[in-house]
């Protein structure tokens, strides 16, 4: 009997569409900060500069720009894997939640920050990895699950990057913090889309004891005076 292993057509099909938009993602950012090293020119006035008019664009265009390479190389890996992660388990609504976890995060930097730019793509990986690590286990689905904890395990340490536990911090704790609530109530608030905790045979067994007993508590009741 044939079924969908992971070396079947259908699924090699589906992890080919899953890289697509991931591959496309890190070749922007890539591309945008190789223009700005070979042009001389830095894009970081296009960030987020919570509420000025200018610090806006930011909203769209913060996540794309980086300050220099260690900070593009910092994102580039984890944002790739998350990504890829999301669109082949998530892959009905992937779309949907990661242009939400990217609009989401950047409101929240531009209502409430430090004043200053805020750019980079950490709190879009601080948004898919928690929308990841909660979805599956609110989802009650075995093999989500699974993924909601490999995910913790390889990212669980991010959380302290996400609160002011220092003065003065080199990064945007702001963005991090932003990104992963935004991504925890996306989890919550699409838990009935997307992929759904399939039902075992044990339950439809118990479905059907459960409606033999009530048909024949009805039944009784219509035979008797």
């Amino acid at each position: 009997m044939k079924g969908l292993g992971p070396n079947t057509p259908i699924e090699k099909r589906r992890f080919l569409h899953s890289i697509l938009f991931p591959t496309f993602f890190s070749l922007l950012i890539f591309t945008i900060r190789l223009v700005e090293e070979l042009e001389g020119v830095s894009f970081s006035h296009y960030g987020v500069r919570p509420l000025t008019k200018e610090g806006l664009w930011g909203i769209l265009f913060a996540p794309l720009i980086h300050g220099d390479w260690d900070h593009l190389y910092s994102n580039l890996v984890s944002m790739f894997v998350l990504g890829l992660a999301l669109f082949y388990f998530y892959n009905k609504i992937a779309y949907k939640v990661f242009f939400l976890i990217y609009l989401l995060s950047g409101m929240g930097l531009w209502l409430a920050a430090r004043d200053s730019w805020h750019i980079g793509a950490s709190g879009m990986i601080y948004g898919l990895a928690g929308f990841l690590s909660l979805s599956g286990i609110i989802r009650k689905h075995i093999g989500l699950i699974a993924i909601s904890f490999l995910v913790i395990f390889f990212y669980g340490s991010l959380v302290w990057g996400a609160f002011p536990l220092k003065v003065n911090l080199p990064y945007s704790w702001e963005g991090h913090f932003w990104g992963g609530l935004a991504g925890i109530l996306l989890a919550v608030l699409f838990k009935n889309e997307g992929p759904q905790r399939p039902h075992s045979p044990l339950e439809d067994e118990e479905d059907e004891v459960d409606n033999e007993g009530a048909d024949a508590y009805w039944l009784k009741n219509d035979i008797e005076p």
